[in-house]
């Protein structure tokens, strides 16, 4: 039997730890997931999907610079399961990224609670799952991380905020799809794209069969809705459009541009962008939305994604043709396109910078790397790809705990800085990336297909792109005023494209391929980026950490009912000294008036 003093300072202490996250610190916001396979047929084929508590796709999580996020997440899939925040920055926190590099996989049947902070971002983002090609059935969803009210948006408040998720679709498994790829066998022309979870609207009876559920996005006309576009497919190039509609393009992952419109607009694998489309139409009919493969043949043709813009005056059905697309196969129109996306530095958002003061054409580069890719070949009997003649080996130890507990020979810092000419090899080699130091990475596409590269943990400057081989005196064609800031970027192929970032991101942070099948065989790499100095505001070891490999012995036996933590991870010590100091204060009160009564 507790005496009454224990109880009362348990209660005490519950009460003031929910006063405390109430009213103190940035707000939090909580999320319960559970991720499961879900019976759908999206293309009127029956087959399992994974789905976020019974959505496919997942919800939207939705937060404000600085919010403190939340996410406890149930596996309950047959695999082990990973979430990564595409684009998600995670500031000095890269325990939290979601990838095999970072975090022990969540096993079948436990949860694990995701924590982080939106640290300076705006934007639109999307989740997913990052391990066994599990992205190839879903589990995907919207991020969106709001501007603080006192940093006003560079544009008109929009009438409507509405996500478009696409993507390429097989009704193969992705266990099925992963088997082929590991067999080197081409993932071949999709079954269909996906708008938002949905097959194509019946604009053709040849191409479309009957019974296809699709997308209706219902607008009022002479409104403005901000479109949130993520193409979260796993290899296709896609190009959005709006029937008779201009897009005007405002941000990409984190990023205010210059404001431009656009007929249309090539997303590649694992990009985002938010237009602002203003409904100025007479509605006669309802209008196509588009997503349709770029830089394929006419046998792609019944893989175009097709959904309804529906005014709520619209006079009838849309019907006829779809908007035709220029220069389809031309990917010198794709490279000038993406050329043509500049950065606002006048706007003020959720960064460092808030008046595009940062100019990173001045500041002296001190590492480069010339990263090339390769079709996959066969390395010890196995088909695989590389960067720079290298295919990443994923140890069973996650780098990030490796490093947190000296665990030696996990991984090496020996990534070459350019192609070696040697033999391809598998292998766990790290870039040793220089904390505040200012990094040029340059990637030479030497595949037959559009590639594209995201970097977790930062956002770089996407200064350059041309066909080609890349030369030193191609540093004459930099854009170094302007040039977009954002997480992800296509290589053409034959092409290259030269990006520059900050590394002011303590952590160890991925490097990858977006393109599922070439990510999948190695093409990814890690950066170690370590402050020399003690960093108190870098994130500690989670308690809620899972430990696999070398480590395994250290697991808690209850570390898979981990529940949400009441948000202690967040409070550092000088917080939860104040909060005892009140805690007492607040007893001793409570016993002082006690004994008054008794």
């Amino acid at each position: 039997m507790p005496s009454p003093s224990s109880f009362i300072t348990t209660l005490l202490l519950c009460c003031f730890l929910q006063l405390y996250l109430a009213f103190a610190g940035d707000p939090f916001v909580f999320y319960d997931w559970t991720v499961s396979y879900i019976g759908a047929s999206p293309l009127g084929v029956k087959q399992k999907v994974i789905g976020i508590n019974g959505q496919f796709p997942g919800p939207i999580l939705n937060a404000t610079t600085n919010w403190n996020v939340v996410v406890n997440v149930k596996n309950d899939l047959d695999e082990p399961l990973l979430l990564t925040w595409n684009g998600v920055q995670h500031r000095k926190n890269s325990w939290q990224d979601g990838v095999s590099g970072t975090s022990c996989p969540i096993p079948a049947g436990w949860n694990w609670t995701y924590q982080f902070q939106v640290k300076d971002q705006i934007g639109s983002f999307f989740y997913f799952p990052s391990l066994n090609f599990q992205k190839a059935a879903g589990g995907y969803g919207g991020v969106i991380i709001n501007n603080r009210e006192v940093i006003p948006l560079p544009f008109g408040f929009p009438d409507g905020d509405i996500t478009i998720l696409l993507s390429d679709w097989y009704t193969r498994s992705h266990k099925d799809l992963r088997k082929d790829v590991e067999n080197g066998v081409d993932l071949g022309v999709p079954d269909g794209v996906l708008i938002n979870g949905f097959g194509p609207y019946r604009y053709d009876d040849t191409l479309v069969p009957g019974g296809i559920s699709y997308q209706i996005i219902n607008v009022e006309p002479g409104k403005t809705y901000r479109f949130r576009v993520h193409n979260v497919g796993i290899s296709t190039s896609l190009n959005f459009r709006i029937q008779n509609h201009n897009l005007l393009l405002v941000e990409t992952e984190g990023s205010y541009t210059v404001q431009q419109n656009y007929e249309n607009m090539d997303i590649h694998v694992g990009q985002s962008y938010s237009f602002l489309v203003t409904m100025d139409q007479n509605a006669t009919t309802d209008y196509y939305i588009v997503a349709s493969p770029r830089f394929v043949n006419t046998s792609w043709d019944r893989a175009t994604g097709v959904a309804i813009l529906h005014y709520s005056n619209s006079q009838g059905p849309a019907s006829g043709p779809l908007p035709a697309l220029m220069g389809q196969d031309d990917p010198s129109f794709s490279m000038n396109q993406a050329r043509s996306i500049r950065w606002n530095v006048s706007a003020g958002a959720a960064r460092p910078n808030p008046q595009g003061s940062f100019r990173y054409g001045d500041i002296t580069v001190t590492d480069v790397y010339v990263i090339l890719n390769r079709p996959p070949e066969l390395i010890n009997g196995k088909w695989r790809t590389t960067l720079n003649g290298i295919s990443y080996l994923p140890p069973s130890t996650p780098l990030k705990l490796a490093q947190q507990f000296k665990v030696l020979g996990v991984y090496k810092l020996d990534f070459p800085n350019k192609f070696m000419n040697r033999p391809p090899k598998v292998d766990t080699s790290l870039i040793n990336g220089t904390f505040k130091g200012f990094m040029e990475i340059i990637f030479q596409n030497n595949d037959t297909t559009v590639q594209t590269y995201h970097m977790d943990g930062y956002a770089f400057f996407v200064v350059g792109m041309d066909f080609g081989v890349w030369t030193e005196n191609s540093r004459s064609t930099y854009n170094k005023w302007d040039g977009v800031a954002r997480s992800t970027t296509q290589v053409f192929p034959g092409a290259w494209t030269a990006i520059l970032v900050s590394l002011d991101n303590a952590g160890i942070w991925n490097l990858r391929a977006e393109n599922l099948n070439s990510w999948y065989l190695g093409q990814e790499v890690y950066i170690q980026v370590v402050n020399p100095e003690v960093d108190y505001t870098e994130s500690s070891l989670p308690q809620n950490a899972i430990y696999c490999g070398l480590l395994s012995s250290l697991q808690k036996e209850q570390s898979h009912k981990f529940d949400f933590s009441m948000g202690s991870p967040f409070c550092s010590n000088s917080r939860v000294m104040l909060a005892l100091l009140l805690l007492v204060l607040i007893e001793s009160f409570f016993f002082s008036m006690w004994s008054v009564v008794l």
